[in-house]
């Protein structure tokens, strides 16, 4: 149990039902070199989940409409939001202007040799790098990380020790998941594939995000609770 009084509020409501994936769950006292990371998708699926951002319940996007599949298992990183901040700092990187966050949870990819047979679970991650992608001028950055204690991905430290056809496999995912069939071509550009300090700006600059839209509710559920 937590050692602040006010943080331990929220780990008692646990008993009482689920935390919501997005808002209830510790991103990790040793992040950003270590994180709690929330799995939508694992490389079997042939639908793509996302999280119901309401409910806290993964929901159905839609099917895969072509083979694609997601080499890596993916989510997001709880109490993360890509806002100002990330639209900034993506923006002054790739060097375009007005750029914006895409108002959703830290994107995140976890390298892993075992097989999760479903998503809706819990991984202790290590950011390695991440891909700086862009969705029209909104910033939808990939966080890459590796499974803390995995016997094959798990002493990687930084991106450029990737297998390089992994990182291109992730690429071409991330540049075509989003096409549907006759449909025009996406505006998805993945400007950068950078490494482990520059993801934990990243990451630095979604919590605070996060705290700039989502710490007054916070503070009032406190209130409300103490």
């Amino acid at each position: 149990m937590p050692s602040d009084d006010n943080e331990s509020l929220f780990d008692l409501l646990g008993f009482l039902s689920p935390a919501h994936p997005w808002h209830g769950i510790d991103v990790g006292p040793e992040a950003p070199a270590k994180l709690t990371a929330f799995i939508e998708i694992v490389p079997t699926d042939t639908v793509k989940y996302e999280l119901d951002k309401a409910s806290g319940f993964l929901k159905v996007d839609r099917p895969q409409k072509f083979s694609n599949i997601c080499p890596a298992l993916y989510g997001f990183i709880p109490r993360t939001y890509c806002g100002d901040e990330v639209g900034k700092l993506s923006g002054e990187r790739a060097g375009l202007k007005e750029v914006k966050g895409d108002r959703d949870p830290m994107d995140i990819c976890v390298l892993a040799e075992k097989t999760l047979s479903h998503g809706s679970v819990l991984v202790p991650a290590i950011p390695i790098g991440g891909l700086r992608m862009l969705d029209g001028n909104e910033a939808d950055d990939k966080i890459l990380a590796v499974m803390a204690g995995d016997a094959v991905y798990g002493g990687i430290r930084e991106i450029g020790d990737c297998p390089k056809g992994l990182v291109e496999r992730l690429r071409h995912y991330f540049l075509t998941y989003k096409q549907l069939p006759d449909a025009a071509e996406t505006r998805v550009s993945i400007t950068h594939v950078y490494g482990r300090e520059e993801a934990y700006e990243v990451i630095a600059a979604s919590r605070k995000d996060y705290e700039a839209k989502f710490g007054a509710l916070r503070e009032r559920l406190r209130e409300r609770i103490g």
